[in-house]
């Protein structure tokens, strides 16, 4: 969806890295690891995010380090357009459609890192999941937002560090 909009496929990654979870950061060589490309290609796209504002950056331990401009009007937006683009709107909304509101949902793995590896993985926390009908669900959103869903139940909150809470 948004790679008709943001032709530069670095901007993109940046864009989902830093507006998936606001805690997300990143400094040059590392994002340039991280993605698999040049660090001059991934400077530029920073520099252009951070005069636009929707980024801040600050020096720590010898590195620029850079995260999402929270204050930003256009930051939640943003954040919602990427929500929207990898499909985890839409894994929202038919879960609570399906199964309720008395559940808790956590994106965690590598999205929740604000890498788009093609693989979401969640966990849905609640007391009354009816696991058969979700697993269901399940396969008809993969081929809805063209991703690989796993979805973990549990009845107590995730003790995990780079997880996100969705709802």
């Amino acid at each position: 969806m948004l790679e008709t909009i943001i032709t530069s496929k670095t901007r993109l990654r940046l864009l989902i890295k830093f507006f998936i979870d606001k805690n997300n950061n990143g400094y040059l060589n590392g994002l340039a690891n991280e993605f698999g490309e040049s660090t001059n290609s991934v400077r530029k796209e920073l520099n252009k995010l951070f005069d636009a504002g929707y980024l801040l950056k600050e020096s720590k331990d010898n590195k620029i380090y850079y995260r999402a401009n929270k204050k930003h009007t256009l930051f939640q937006p943003l954040q919602n357009i990427v929500k929207k683009h990898l499909g985890i709107e839409i894994i929202i909304e038919n879960i609570f459609e399906k199964i309720g509101k008395d559940i808790s949902i956590y994106l965690v793995g590598e999205y929740a890192l604000g890498l788009d590896t093609g693989h979401i993985e969640i966990i849905v926390v609640g007391k009354k999941i009816n696991k058969i009908f979700l697993e269901k669900l399940t396969k008809k959103l993969e081929l809805l937002i063209k991703r690989k869903i796993s979805i973990v139940f549990s009845i107590n909150e995730p003790l995990i560090k780079n997880s996100i809470q969705l709802v």
